[in-house]
């Protein structure tokens, strides 16, 4: 079984979709599909799907939603040829454990697992200044999204934990992605990318220190300061706050045109301002 959560939650066996689209079933689905291999308990099925405020009637329609899992996925296994080597078929597939529930995929692709793969290998890279291949290694951890984590699914307060964090590490990877390419000299080809971000996140700090970098390394100082100063307006006037030191250290070495701010593809990773010359 493959399995999809970056994005619409999708799952398919030998290629055949496992159509399931009822709300709650759905919730239990992608529970179990985002730990699998690993037993789920009722406990944490039941807080998904119910919160702090179960039926009486709630063991029995736990069990109706896995059977309407399992009745997906024989569905999906009589239509494709990936249930000749199940022999309990969808039972082999939805497991049932002591106190709960296993997805066992056999062998199958979870994009959340690989997009930890190569978010890792593409941090490794960076972290010895192999810049090409963190460029890599990122962008194709980043190809693998097609949209908000688990976007098509009702979460639970399980499920939005899990989304936010793999949306949080997504911003986080697409951050170290464009800082190798701030490393390579791509400042023409990431100033667009960069301005979308900006004005998506108007608060991130981090995002504007790439943009005004960035802008002065294609000549465009006075943008670059631009971007200081609405920067500065929007956290003064949503949080009443300053930008951080960083970005404070960044803006003078704009206005000095400090020789710091140069390209220096061998520099070893550090603070914003060094890590990006």
């Amino acid at each position: 079984m493959d399995i999809s959560v970056l994005g619409p939650f999708r799952a398919t066996l030998s290629g055949v979709p496992v159509h399931l689209t009822a709300v709650k079933p759905r919730k239990v689905f992608a529970l179990l599909a985002l730990q699998a291999g690993e037993a789920v308990s009722v406990a944490s099925l039941v807080e998904e799907v119910w919160g702090e405020h179960p039926p009486r009637s709630v063991q029995t329609t736990l069990q109706t939603y896995i059977l309407q899992i399992r009745n997906a996925i024989a569905a999906a296994l009589a239509d494709g040829t990936e249930g000749e080597g199940l022999p309990n078929g969808a039972k082999s597939v939805l497991v049932t454990e002591p106190g709960g529930y296993r997805l066992d995929i056999h062998g199958g692709l979870l994009d959340a697992h690989e997009f930890d793969a190569l978010s890792a290998a593409g941090h490794r890279a960076l972290s010895q200044g192999d810049w090409p291949a963190a460029a890599t290694y990122l962008s194709g951890a980043l190809a693998l999204w097609h949209g908000r984590a688990l976007a098509d699914v009702q979460c639970g307060p399980l499920l939005e934990v899990e989304a936010t964090r793999l949306d949080e590490s997504r911003m986080s990877v697409l951050q170290r992605r464009i800082e190798a390419d701030l490393r390579l000299g791509r400042h023409h080809e990431l100033v667009g990318e960069l301005s979308g971000l900006a004005a998506r996140h108007p608060l991130h700090e981090a995002v504007h220190e790439q943009l005004m970098l960035a802008l002065y390394r294609v000549g465009r100082r006075s943008d670059a300061l631009a971007v200081y100063r609405q920067l500065r307006r929007c956290l003064n006037q949503s949080l009443g706050l300053d930008p951080s030191p960083s970005v404070e250290h960044l803006h003078r070495a704009v206005l000095d045109s400090s020789p710091q701010l140069e390209l220096d593809p061998s520099a070893a990773p550090g603070p914003q301002l060094a890590r990006a010359t």
